[in-house]
C-alpha cells in the first residue's frame, strides 16, 4: 500500500508497505480521508518527543471496511466507519471505570512515544480494533469524519465542565479544538460565549460558529474585557486551548469567584500558574484528556447541524501532496486551520 511515512524529522516521503494484518478482533479500514493534526505537524520536527521516526502519523480519519477479523461479525465489507484515536486495552483499573481515555495500556494511532509504536492513517489501509470503531451517518462526508476525533476532544472538555443552563463561558484560543468547543458549549446551554484569540480571522470564525463576543488580547486585558462585559464578575467557566502560560493566566483571571476553568491545550509542558488567584478565589482547573466515549454523541451534534466543521476545512488534497501541506502548516500560512489528505 502507499503510505506517508515520517522517516526522519523533517522528511516526509510517499513509500510502499506491506498492508496491515488484523488479528480476530479487528478491522481493515481503508482510508478515504485523514485530517492533519496541529499534533502531527509538531511531531514532524521532534519537538514532542511522541512521534519517533520511522513513522506513518495520522489519527482522525474515516474510511471503508475492507475486511474484519474472525470475532467481528456486525461490519461488514463497505461500511462508512470512523475510528477513536485512542486504543484502549478494557481490562485495566481506568478501562473497567469507563475511564478508557486513561488507560494504563493507552495507545494513539500513529504516535511512537518510545514504549510502542502504532502506525497511523496517512496510508491506504489501517487496522484497528473494533470496540474504537463507529458507523457514520449517512448525511457525513469522509472529510466531515475525519474531524470527529477533534469534535470529540471539545466535547469531552465541556461534559467535564460544570455548567449550569444559560452560565456564561470564555474560550481561550480559537484554532480548531477552541472553535469546537464554542460550538459545544453552545449546544450545552451556555447563553453567553466569549472567544479570546490574537488572530482576527479565527475571532471572525468564531462568531460565525457561534461565539457571542470577540475578545483581541493583543488589543487589551482580556480578561478585563470580559469582567466587564458580566458586571464585573466575569464567567462562570473558561476552556483554555492552547496550553501556555499567558493563555491559561488569561483564563484564570477571566472566571468567576468559585467559576472553572478546564485545560484543554496541550503545547508547554510545565506552565507558570496563579496560584494564589485559584485558591484565594476558589477557582477549580480541570484537566481535559483526549475523549471518552463521547463519539456517538459527536456524530449525532455534527448529523443535525449543532456542530459544523465546513468552515474549518482549509483544503482536501491527495496523499501524495502531504509533503508540501505538513510544510505550509508548519510555516503557519495565513488563512490555513484544517487540511484532509485522500490517500
Amino acid at each position: 500500500m502507499d503510505a506517508l511515512l515520517l522517516k526522519e524529522y523533517l522528511h516526509l516521503e510517499m513509500v510502499r508497505m506491506d498492508e496491515p494484518e488484523i488479528g480476530p478482533d479487528d478491522v481493515l479500514i481503508r482510508v478515504r480521508a485523514c485530517g492533519i493534526c496541529g499534533s502531527d505537524v509538531h511531531g514532524l520536527d521532534g519537538s514532542t518527543g511522541r512521534r519517533i521516526p520511522p513513522l506513518v502519523m495520522g489519527h482522525e480519519a474515516a474510511g471503508e471496511v475492507v475486511r474484519t477479523g474472525a470475532n467481528v461479525r456486525d461490519l461488514s465489507p463497505g461500511d462508512r466507519v470512523t475510528f477513536d484515536s485512542t486504543i484502549y486495552c478494557g481490562r485495566c483499573f481506568y478501562c473497567t471505570r469507563g475511564e478508557i481515555n486513561l488507560c494504563d495500556n493507552r495507545q494513539v494511532l500513529g504516535v511512537s512515544p518510545g514504549e510502542y509504536r502504532r502506525h497511523g492513517a496517512f496510508a491506504e489501509y489501517v487496522s484497528v480494533p473494533r470496540r474504537i470503531v463507529y458507523r457514520l451517518p449517512a448525511n457525513l462526508s469522509y472529510e466531515q469524519a475525519a474531524l470527529i476525533e477533534a469534535v470529540s476532544v471539545a466535547v469531552h472538555a465541556v461534559s467535564l465542565t460544570p455548567l449550569r443552563l444559560g452560565d456564561t463561558a470564555v474560550v481561550v484560543g480559537t484554532g480548531m479544538i477552541g472553535l469546537l468547543a464554542v460550538q459545544a458549549l453552545r449546544a450545552a446551554g451556555c447563553g453567553r460565549v466569549f472567544a479570546v484569540d490574537p488572530e482576527e480571522s479565527r475571532l471572525r470564525l468564531a462568531l460565525e460558529l457561534g461565539a457571542h463576543t470577540a475578545v483581541n488580547p493583543a488589543q487589551g486585558d482580556a480578561a478585563e474585557a470580559v469582567r466587564q462585559a458580566t458586571g464585573g464578575q466575569g464567567a462562570a467557566v473558561a476552556l483554555e486551548c492552547v496550553g501556555a502560560t499567558d493563555p491559561i493566566r488569561t483564563a484564570i483571571a477571566s472566571v468567576r469567584k468559585g467559576g472553572a476553568v478546564t485545560l484543554v491545550g496541550n503545547v508547554a509542558p510545565k506552565i507558570d500558574l496563579p496560584l494564589q488567584a485559584v485558591v484565594t478565589r476558589q477557582i477549580r482547573v480541570q484537566g481535559s484528556c483526549a475523549s471518552c466515549g463521547e463519539y456517538p454523541a459527536c456524530m449525532e451534534l455534527m448529523a443535525s447541524g449543532a456542530i459544523r466543521v465546513d468552515p474549518m476545512i482549509s483544503a482536501v488534497a491527495p496523499l501524495a501532496e502531504g509533503a508540501q501541506w505538513f510544510t505550509r502548516l508548519r510555516n503557519r500560512e495565513a488563512g490555513l486551520m484544517k487540511v484532509i489528505l485522500r490517500p
